[in-house]
């Protein structure tokens, strides 16, 4: 019976391994599987969970997989153009429908036994019907499907039904959303294309990093002395007026650039001299001087990070998407962005940043990866341990929005997710 009693509140054990006004956490929460399992049912499961963007599923018939935890999803686009996102497991047996990571179809079946079903979810035909006269009506076996909204064309779902509206679930993150979309230029953000990988380590620990510029001058080294030296200036912003906001929720923000947080702003300052290229060809494709100005500055991305717990980051450029495998397995997915009917030499110049640093053979990834693997492998170090999160704070201010607000090196961001990892575990176990 105290077994039991144990497992059931693995809940309430996860939070109390989390001390956020201490600044640390139990380095159990990085190894524990039982831990883990818990994570999965009471973040993943009952959280907004990002599942892909609206330009990926852009016509009647598009589709795409993804992931909510661990559970199998299909966002899809029917022939009404609404969107739809469903429990990949058929109704019968319980084979996925859909293994193509995205596409263009006109109906999902089953590889088992062939049940067929519309874009909708709607079961549509099945062998042998007549077998099944009196068990069922077709109309009460639909693929499931889940809870879904939007931002800004950034699509999320959730197990839970009785979840806080979207939009409040994301509150002082909007604002940061909005300024993010800027860097399509003046069109529409849309995906221009994706790479993942899975690297041996637990999912809060690429959770932590996005808003961690502290590692950014010796991790990204090698980044840095790839760059030209104006481009590398920008990049030694330690000690700039750069910050870290807690929005809330779990969200937070690492502004590094604070003259890149809106990029629609200064448009009449000059073009400086090392984007000369790209504003030339931008001329040579008909754009004026002023378009030209508004490309240019969006092409090079935003000056900060945005984290939106749990699993997805507005990051500078792209959308970093993580998926938890195992409690030592992490997938992640880095996402390019463009602009949905922009010059060819926009998304082109977007396309080549993207692999200089997030591509499987820029300078980020790579590093990023060791250093990610390194902290699980010392997490199994010892039987006990804290990690800690409390870099900067005795530092803190309160941000023109009335949050928390630290030093662009300061671990404001990681507490904040921290926070709210604790309520969801300690909630879900309370009920």
């Amino acid at each position: 019976m105290s077994e039991l009693i144990e497992l059931k509140n693995l809940g309430l054990q996860a939070a109390d391994m989390v001390d956020v006004e201490n600044g640390r956490v139990k380095k159990e929460l990085y190894s524990d599987p039982a831990i883990f399992a818990e994570e999965l049912d009471l973040v993943f499961n009952k959280t907004w969970v990002y599942v892909g963007h609206e330009s990926e599923v852009p016509e009647a018939g598009s589709f795409k997989t993804s992931y909510i935890g661990r559970h199998p999803v299909i966002l899809s686009r029917d022939r009404k153009m609404n969107l739809h996102v469903l429990q990949n497991r058929c109704r019968h047996r319980g084979a996925t429908v859909c293994e193509a990571r995205k596409g263009k179809t006109k109906a999902f079946t089953c590889p088992y036994h062939g049940w067929g079903y519309g874009l909708d979810g709607s079961l549509r035909a099945l062998p042998k019907p007549e077998e099944y006269e009196g068990v069922f009506d077709k109309d009460e076996m639909p693929l499931e499907s889940l809870k879904w909204d939007s931002y800004q064309g950034m699509v999320f779902a959730t197990f839970n039904k009785d979840i806080e509206p979207l939009a409040d679930f994301l509150g002082g993150a909007k604002k940061w959303i909005d300024l993010f979309m800027k860097q399509g230029g003046g069109y529409p953000v849309k995906v221009l294309g994706e790479h993942r990988f899975n690297f041996p380590g637990n999912w809060k620990i690429q959770l932590e990093n996005t808003t961690d510029a502290y590692h950014f001058p010796i991790v990204h080294k090698s980044f840095v002395s790839s760059l030209d030296e104006a481009t590398a200036d920008i990049f030694d912003f330690l000690d700039g007026e750069g910050f870290v906001e807690d929005l809330g929720n779990g969200h937070s923000v690492m502004v590094m650039i604070p003259e890149l947080i809106d990029l629609e702003a200064d448009l009449d300052q000059p073009i400086p001299e090392r984007f000369n290229e790209l504003a030339q060809a931008l001329r040579d494709e008909g754009k004026s001087e002023d378009e030209v100005k508004k490309l240019v500055r969006a092409a090079h991305g935003t000056g900060f990070n945005l984290n939106l717990f749990p699993n997805v980051s507005c990051s500078m450029a792209f959308f970093r998407v993580l998926r938890p495998v195992s409690v030592g397995e992490t997938e992640i997915q880095h996402v390019a962005l463009g602009g949905e009917g922009a010059p060819a030499a926009f998304n082109q110049k977007r396309m080549r940043l993207h692999e200089h640093f997030q591509g499987p053979m820029g300078f980020g990834t790579p590093d990023d990866g060791e250093a990610w693997e390194r902290v699980q492998k010392g997490s199994m170090s010892g039987t006990d341990g804290w990690i800690l999160v409390n870099r900067g704070m005795t530092k803190l201010r309160t941000s023109v929005d009335g949050n928390p607000q630290g030093a662009v090196c300061s671990e404001t961001g990681m507490r904040g997710a921290y926070r709210q990892y604790k309520k969801v575990m300690a909630a879900g176990e309370e009920k």
